[in-house]
């Protein structure tokens, strides 16, 4: 996008860093049923983990990017930022393609984590300290009336989130950050640290997501029957408990179906940023 200049990262390394690592966290988490990771592509033929390290690499000045415009402009009224930073967050969409080749690995992740990265900007600049309710309730701030704007008053849906609003009434991304992540804080924030094993700590909150989430990705591939079929599925493991070769198992059977949480996976990483800030 002509007239967007990168600015170089100084103070805001708290959260965009956290951000990128949070990205390459979940890329790398194996095994992740669906998901490309470690093991394989999960349900994706034109993807694989090379390319989504390369995407992240392509996202990461742009997370910066969102923080400084947060802080930059913390004196306008908060339903005005989406529009402020709706450049930089095409740019950073073009970057990710050019990375990919024009696939998109990131999209939702680049959505959700640049309004984060700008409500912590904005909070920084108030003098406020960072907190998960505090950048939850700005996330909100910021997007106030999005699903009423975007997906309410849309009349020809074009995008896969617009006709799977008209047909389901689902609100996909949008609905989840008007909601200050709603589905974070009431599945998976409180049950975090409730796994004593860090290494399975990223895993289950997965799960948790697959269970509890309603995942437009997985409605656009598998319509609501491969929703449920997930969402029953990971309900099953999370009350009997797991071990990794459930989830491997569990990955078979959504490859076998086409079936992908990528939403899921997006809000992973958002959970990752979260927990790294005190309550």
């Amino acid at each position: 996008m002509a007239g967007i200049a990168l600015t170089e990262p100084r103070v805001c390394t708290d959260i965009a860093g956290l951000a990128a690592e949070a990205l390459r966290q979940e890329v790398w988490l194996t095994p992740k049923p669906g998901l490309v990771d470690s093991a394989n592509n999960g349900s994706h033929s034109d993807m694989d983990l090379p390319m989504f390290l390369r995407s992240i690499g392509a996202i990461t000045p742009w997370l910066y990017q969102f923080y400084r415009l947060g802080q930059q402009d913390a004196a306008q009224p908060a339903t005005a930022m989406l529009m402020r930073i709706r450049p930089a967050g095409l740019a950073c969409e073009q970057a990710m393609f050019g990375a990919t080749n024009g696939i998109n690995t990131h999209k939702g992740g680049i959505f959700s984590l640049g309004i984060l990265c700008t409500a912590a900007g904005r909070i920084s600049a108030h003098q406020q300290p960072l907190t998960r309710t505090a950048l939850c309730a700005e996330v909100a701030a910021l997007t106030h009336g999005l699903v009423e704007r975007e997906l309410q008053h849309c009349r020809q849906p074009v995008t896969a989130g617009e006709r799977l609003f008209q047909a389901h009434g689902m609100t996909g991304a949008r609905g989840e950050v008007q909601s200050g992540f709603v589905t974070l804080r009431r599945h998976v924030l409180p049950y975090w640290l409730a796994e004593p094993r860090p290494e399975r700590r990223s895993l289950n909150a997965l799960l948790r997501l697959m269970a509890f989430n309603p995942d437009t990705n997985l409605v656009s591939r598998g319509g609501l029957n491969g929703l449920h079929f997930v969402q029953d599925y990971a309900r099953r493991l999370l009350k009997t408990g797991w071990q990794k070769e459930d989830l491997q198992e569990m990955d078979q059977a959504l490859i076998s179906r086409h079936l992908s949480p990528g939403g899921s996976a997006d809000l992973l990483a958002i959970a990752t940023v979260l927990m790294a800030f005190p309550q």
